[in-house]
C-alpha cells in the first residue's frame, strides 16, 4: 500500500509524517513504509473520528485511545504471462456516474468493506450487463511502476455459475500485459472458492501478508 500511496497514487494520497492514505471517500488503507509508532498528531490527522482503516504488511504500534487489530493474512498472487483468451458476453468500460451506482450497489453486498464512492479514480473499472443490471465487474486498484494491483472482481449473486468473474479475470489480466504492466492481486487464503479460481487461471502465489485495521 505504501509503495502505491507514494507513486501511481501520490497526487491523491493524504499524508502525515511517514504515514500516507487514501481519501476516506476512495479507499480505506493507510500504508507506512516499515513497523512504526504512530503518533495520536498523525492518526487524527488520516483517520476521521469513528472511522477505521487496513494496513497490509508491517505493523504499527497507535497511540493510546487507537487499537489495532490483527485481521490474519492476505495472499498476494501475481500472474507472470498472459492467459489464453476466454470467449464470453461483451465486456463494457464503467465510466458513467450510473454505472458508478451500480458498482457501489454491487460491492456492497459482495465486498463491502473495501470498495468507497470514489474508489472508481484509482483505475479503470469493467462490468459484464445482462438485460440492463450490472452481474459483475472487475477493476484496477493499487499498483506501482509497473506491478497493476486487479480488486473487486465480484458477481452478483442472481448471476454465480456463469463464468462471468472468470471472463473478466482472463480479458483484464491480459489487457494489463498489453498495457507493459504485470498483474497481481490479493485475497483471503480462506475464500477457497476465489483462491481456486485465480491458480486455476495462472495466479500463484507470491506472498502472505499480515492484515490489520486500526481504529
Amino acid at each position: 500500500m505504501y509503495e502505491s500511496l507514494t507513486t501511481r497514487h501520490a497526487g491523491v494520497a493524504l499524508k502525515h509524517g511517514e504515514a500516507v492514505r487514501y481519501p476516506p471517500d476512495v479507499a480505506p488503507f493507510l500504508g507506512v513504509p516499515r513497523a512504526m509508532d504512530l503518533s495520536a498528531a498523525t492518526l487524527e490527522a488520516l483517520v476521521p473520528k469513528g472511522d477505521h482503516v487496513f494496513l497490509l504488511g508491517p505493523r504499527v504500534t497507535p497511540a493510546s485511545g487507537w487499537t489495532v487489530e490483527h485481521l490474519g493474512q492476505a495472499l498476494q498472487m501475481v500472474c507472470e504471462k498472459p492467459l489464453p483468451p476466454l470467449e464470453g458476453p461483451e465486456i463494457v468500460p464503467l465510466t458513467t456516474d450510473e454505472h458508478h451506482a451500480q458498482m457501489r450497489e454491487l460491492t456492497s453486498l459482495v465486498y463491502p468493506h473495501y470498495f468507497r464512492p470514489r474508489t472508481h479514480v484509482l483505475g479503470r473499472y469493467f462490468g459484464i450487463f445482462e438485460k440492463g443490471r450490472l452481474a459483475a465487474m472487475a477493476g484496477e486498484r493499487m499498483g506501482m511502476q509497473t506491478p497493476r494491483e486487479l480488486s473487486a472482481i465480484c458477481t452478483h449473486p442472481d448471476f454465480l455459475g456463469r463464468g462471468l468473474a472468470r471472463r473478466l479475470l482472463v480479458w483484464l489480466s491480459n489487457d494489463v500485459f498489453t498495457r507493459g504492466e504485470k498483474p497481481f492481486l490479493h485475497v483471503d487464503p480462506e475464500n477457497v472458492r476465489a483462491v481456486g479460481l485465480y491458480e486455476r487461471n495462472g495466479y500463484v502465489t507470491r506472498a502472505r501478508l499480515d492484515f490489520w485495521r486500526l481504529r
